[in-house]
């Protein structure tokens, strides 16, 4: 069984595992809901990272869902 790793419902990131709460967002939900995976080395020359509004380079979620 794979486990899934938690994604930020305000800024997308993807967690590390074992972490649960968004160190950018302390008080953002987090989720395992989510789809797509990015990464982004280099936010200032990324399309993909101006339009997912991304300043720091990591690993984001394309849709993260939460209810």
């Amino acid at each position: 069984m794979v486990k899934v790793p938690f994604a930020c419902g305000e800024c997308n990131r993807i967690l590390d595992d074992g972490i649960s709460q968004c160190n950018h967002c302390p008080n953002a939900p987090v989720t395992t809901d989510w789809q797509g995976f990015v990464v982004i080395l280099h936010p200032s020359r990324s399309e993909i990272a101006k339009r997912l509004n991304v300043s720091a380079p990591g690993n984001y979620a394309l849709k993260v869902n939460i209810r």
